[in-house]
């Protein structure tokens, strides 16, 4: 697997502007560390609709859109992985029809990003939607 590159720019409440380059062998768990340290720098929020509205006033949507957030932020990820995430989170069951609806609707929306065949689709969030820039190059 050849070298990935990782850059993240992210500027504070201040102004200030941070900027943090990765390369080697980016994993899923390292690149979830360098969110943790850029929202320890003020880049992301970490309020989620759950916080100020209650859990049952929340839509589906909002909430898978919220699992997404939380769980794929910069990976590709398929409709059954949104789905066992959903459920693991929320402790209710949700269909993957369902799951898969609310992705295309996303995906058309602007907020993700859809690539594969009809039977093999990937979704990631869209670079525009992110609150922090990120640019992965291939070396």
């Amino acid at each position: 697997m050849p070298a990935r590159k990782m850059r993240i720019e992210v500027f504070d409440s201040e102004g200030n502007k941070y900027s943090i380059a990765f390369e080697g062998q980016i994993t899923r768990e390292k690149a979830l560390r360098l969110f943790d340290l850029v929202e320890l720098l003020g880049g992301v929020s970490s309020s989620s609709p759950e916080t100020s509205i209650p859990l049952n006033e929340v839509s589906k949507y909002e909430k898978v859109l919220t699992v997404i957030q939380r769980n794929f932020p910069i990976v590709w990820f398929s409709s059954k992985e949104v789905q066992m995430a959903f459920e693991q989170e929320f402790k209710q069951p949700i269909s993957l029809s369902t799951v898969a609806t609310y992705l295309s609707r996303m995906a058309n929306k602007g907020l993700l990003i859809r690539s594969g065949s009809s039977n093999s689709l990937k979704y990631r969030l869209s670079p525009n939607f992110s609150q922090v820039t990120v640019k992965q190059k291939t070396s």
